[in-house]
């Protein structure tokens, strides 16, 4: 990484160059997609995404209630109405039911996320899709490297978006993100508008923005790149291990993977009545845990436009109640593991 560093510093060329040119081309074939395109955030893939889309005033687009608040930041942004919908509760992604329940006559783009690098329904999703006449832009944000039914998640929709941020599967060392296509046109629109409305210095085509991502995130995360199929195999031992060793303790709900996906682990969520009581107990025996998502999106100050009362997404809303995601990262010990698994059987049996 040192050298990588020291390469790209000593090459004075940041923004848009060689490194990001061999990135993105790389991670197109790794994606299983034509085209990649680098830019600042995951937020910005999304918007940016949305924009080439078309998609604007008045437009709806269907996100998960349940998921973290850019997908429907993305809509807000592009001026159109994020239309929420309730998850399934085993997998906690969205469902060709819950999407044709929202489908409404304004309705023009759906965002499925793989949600905690799990892989949505998302070949059902894209033919309900295209059955409507919607366009399809996957969050592919937690899920990079995994596989539905043998194809990468991140290569069924018009258009994808993912996320480089630290903490991601494939995270570089700030923020980052990618989109991905298979349609030249909506490549080229993208390269557009995230280099302020154009290709060349001073000829500006489209009212664009400043989201690039730069030549050393790019030259980082090439580097991970090439480690990321272990890094998630490891995720997936681990989960397997929990799976094991949490089966049937207490009230838990563990996380359900289709038998033919291969998801990538990004959090290993665990559902509980009694989830605020175990995380103290974990926090007392030295297991730090977080929350995937304390406030669903609609009871969120940002989206209180959108007047959904409290009640109205009660899959989302439990779950906000229930959810808690247990440690989960390459690395993570085999006795660590036993640890934790331990220690939440030593909580249910004294409740």
């Amino acid at each position: 990484m040192l050298h990588t560093f020291a390469r790209v510093y000593d090459s004075e060329w940041y923004i848009l160059g060689e490194n990001l040119l061999e990135f993105e081309k790389a991670y197109a074939e790794y994606g299983e997609c034509r085209y990649a395109l680098g830019v600042g955030s995951g937020l910005d893939a999304l918007m940016i995404a949305l924009k080439c889309l078309d998609i604007g005033p008045g437009d709806e687009v269907i996100v998960p209630a349940n998921t973290f608040i850019a997908a429907a930041l993305a809509v807000h942004h592009c001026s159109a109405i994020p239309v929420l919908a309730d998850p399934d509760p085993g997998s906690f992604n969205l469902t060709t039911q819950a999407i044709e329940k929202a489908i409404t006559r304004r309705t023009k783009a759906v965002i499925p996320v793989h949600l905690y690098g799990n892989p949505a329904p998302i070949d059902d999703i894209c033919r309900i899709c295209e059955y409507h006449g919607l366009y399809v832009v996957e969050d592919n944000a937690q899920a990079h490297g995994a596989l539905h039914q043998g194809h990468r998640t991140g290569s069924f929709g018009h258009m994808s978006a993912t996320s480089f941020y630290p903490v991601k599967n494939h995270g570089a060392v700030g923020d980052g993100g990618m989109i991905t296509t298979d349609s030249h046109f909506l490549y080229e629109k993208a390269a557009r508008l995230r280099n302020y409305g154009g290709v060349q210095k001073d000829h500006w085509e489209l009212p664009g923005y400043n989201s690039r991502l730069d030549e050393l995130q790019a030259a980082l995360l090439m580097v991970k790149l090439q480690h990321l199929d272990r890094w998630n195999s490891e995720r997936r031992a681990i989960a397997s291990r929990y799976m094991e060793q949490l089966h049937g303790v207490g009230d838990l709900q563990l996380p359900v993977y289709a038998a033919q996906d291969e998801a990538v682990c990004h959090v290993f969520p665990v559902v509980t009545g009694l989830r605020d009581e175990l995380r103290q107990y974990l926090l007392s025996r030295g297991v730090d845990t977080l929350i995937h998502y304390p406030v669903p999106i609609h009871m969120q100050p940002a989206f209180r436009h959108l007047n959904l009362p409290e009640g109205c997404l009660p899959v989302s809303e439990k779950l906000s109640r229930s959810e808690l995601s247990l440690p989960i990262y390459p690395g993570l010990k085999d006795y660590e593991i036993a640890y934790v698994s331990e220690s939440v059987r030593d909580f249910f049996k004294n409740h």
